[in-house]
């Protein structure tokens, strides 16, 4: 795992992270993790699954009745 270092971090920034971190009720590193994480995988990412699913809702659900054909499939011809 890699160890970053932030040099010249303002106090009252620091401060702030710690009391930041005492309201999530973690450590000072562990809620610099979170930020970091949450600044480059915002939870917004959509899924296809989920973005279909949405697509659905916003018609009621979408019924469809598969359709075959009533005659056989040609064969391909490669000749």
């Amino acid at each position: 795992m890699s160890a970053v270092t932030i040099r010249n971090l303002p106090e009252e920034v620091h401060r702030a992270l710690k009391d930041r971190a005492a309201r999530h009720g973690r450590s000072t590193e562990a809620e610099i993790r979170e930020i970091l994480q949450a600044a480059v995988r915002p939870p917004e990412r959509v899924k296809v699954g989920s973005a279909l699913a949405a697509f659905g809702r916003r018609f009621n659900g979408i019924e469809f009745e598969p359709m075959r054909a009533s005659d056989p499939a040609e064969p391909a011809s490669f000749e």
